[in-house]
């Protein structure tokens, strides 16, 4: 059944509806989904203003950073997927020689409409971004449903049924769990 949701990668094209979105009241504007992608360097000036340009520097360079949802034209909801490799820190065991590993670490929908059922739409573009882009593993790092912080990278619940399966912890909070796609 589709859903409400288009998806579009994030590309130069796209760049300004990405801006919209995060720039947008309630949204998560403070960190531009640059948390798990700052380098030390850029970690030295950790504020909104400089991680928006970290995160259009790379959009610019044609990295990878995630797909937009899209309803009526609009962009409403946002996923963060890429290769494990353009981040830091997420945890989980390190890939077999040639494999190929994306990562989901954030998903954004405006407060209005959670409770919708978009996170499923989001965790399903993800899967088919990373399928299409010929990854072998998509590895994410969710919380349990009462976790009072790492909520943006949503529930256990959700990912398992996918068919996502624990693998590891990172931290206290964040269960590292993969989907095998190949």
């Amino acid at each position: 059944m589709p859903g409400r949701l288009a998806f579009q990668p994030v590309t130069k094209a796209s760049v300004k509806d990405f801006e919209a979105l995060f720039g947008a009241r309630g949204s998560p504007s403070y960190c531009w989904c640059m948390v798990w992608r700052a380098t030390t360097e850029e970690l030295k000036d950790s504020k909104g203003p400089a991680r928006k340009q970290q995160m259009l520097g790379r959009i610019a360079d044609g990295v990878p950073v995630g797909l937009l949802g899209y309803e009526d034209g609009e962009p409403e909801a946002w996923v963060s997927v890429a290769p494990r490799d353009t981040f830091r820190g997420l945890g989980g065991p390190d890939a077999a020689e040639g494999e190929s590993i994306w990562s989901l670490t954030c998903m954004f929908v405006p407060r209005k409409q959670r409770g919708e059922g978009l996170g499923r739409e989001l965790v399903a573009a993800a899967i088919a971004h990373a399928r299409k882009h010929k990854a072998d593993i998509l590895e994410a790092y969710p919380v349990a449903p009462g976790s009072p912080s790492y909520r943006h990278m949503g529930f256990v619940p959700l990912f398992e049924d996918f068919g996502f399966v624990e693998v590891a912890r990172a931290g206290t909070r964040r269960h590292v769990m993969r989907l095998t796609l190949s």
